[in-house]
């Protein structure tokens, strides 16, 4: 099989400017692949940290944020990989910080996916108990991002 390299180039670049893990384009019976490792390493220990210091107040709930946030029942999880936006714009307040009451269907966040902002909205009422992710750090699919209780 030949390699198209000027294709495989191409899709490196793809996969930084949207910020994907993998990509992979089919023709025919040819099919190219390009996927990169995203450092989970540095992002576990953010999530974590972010949830410890929010959770020390109650005695059950530290143990509960900090070891599975994915499992919270309060989860509100990345409907796609992208970078999240935890303001509108630069410099401007966050839509919502820990403490906060929200509404159903409130704007949390935003997740930047393919030049495209996605609004990410609260499903429940109830208060932040814990943001799980920075500003501008890249999500993926299914990532927990915020707790609500």
């Amino acid at each position: 099989m030949q390699v198209d390299t000027d294709l495989v180039r191409q899709l490196a670049v793809l996969l930084d400017d949207t910020n994907l893990t993998e990509i992979e384009v089919r023709d025919g019976e040819r099919s190219i692949k390009v996927a990169r490792k995203i450092a989970v390493a540095g992002v576990a220990p953010v999530a974590v940290a972010a949830a410890a210091p929010v959770a020390a107040p109650a005695a059950a709930a530290p143990a509960a944020l900090a070891a599975a946030p994915a499992e919270h029942p309060g989860a509100v999880k990345s409907p796609m990989v992208g970078t999240v936006y935890l303001a509108p714009e630069p410099g401007a307040k966050q839509f919502s910080s820990v403490g906060d009451r929200v509404s159903a269907g409130q704007t949390l966040l935003i997740v930047e996916a393919m030049k495209v902002m996605n609004a990410i909205p609260a499903p429940r009422a109830g208060t932040i108990a814990a943001i799980l992710v920075d500003n501008g750090q890249p999500v993926e699919f299914d990532q927990p991002l915020v707790i609500i209780e």
